[in-house]
């Protein structure tokens, strides 16, 4: 399981590093299947007979929605790109803090990507009314799980971890 502050406070610098590492690229392993299917889902879509029927705001969304994905796709799997040009070379930490900020990125474009997705079902099937509002309801739904809640449980640490790195 997760360590406690004592542990922690023993750890060393290299050894938190390779730790948040490791964290970090399990996380990635998870995210990268989900991102590529959606991806690979969406560049089908034109080769589809209905595809045709799409109105031209429609297209424009897929449009949108399939850079999102790609540009996900592309960020999400960086850091794996970062680490086999980096390896070796003792800049770990440079290397996590890229791919963190690389995998943050790629978790937005991921985002995006769904809620555009949600936006274009929604409105080939409901209409333009339905698609706004399940497309804002997943956005809200992204935006609470994704940032409220690690916000919220992270609130209580705030004032014990100023100044220090996790």
């Amino acid at each position: 399981m997760g360590r406690d502050d004592t542990e922690e406070s023993e750890e060393t610098q290299k050894e938190r590093i390779e730790r948040n590492w490791d964290q970090l690229l399990q996380e990635l392993r998870v995210t990268q299947t989900g991102v590529q299917l959606l991806t690979g889902f969406l560049l089908t879509l034109p080769f589809q007979q209905r595809f045709l029927t799409l109105t031209p705001i429609e297209r424009t969304v897929y449009i949108a929605t399939t850079s999102a994905a790609a540009l996900a796709a592309a960020f999400i799997i960086a850091p794996v790109a970062f680490h086999r040009l980096l390896f070796r070379q003792h800049v770990k930490e440079r290397l996590v803090g890229a791919a963190h900020l690389s995998a943050g990125v790629g978790l937005c474009g991921l985002a995006l990507a769904v809620v555009g997705v949600v936006w274009i079902i929604f409105d080939v099937v409901w209409g333009s009314v339905a698609s706004t509002v399940a497309s804002a309801i997943t956005f809200t739904v992204f935006l609470v799980l994704w940032v409220g809640v690690p916000l919220v449980l992270g609130r209580d640490r705030v004032p014990a971890m100023v100044g220090r790195r996790s």
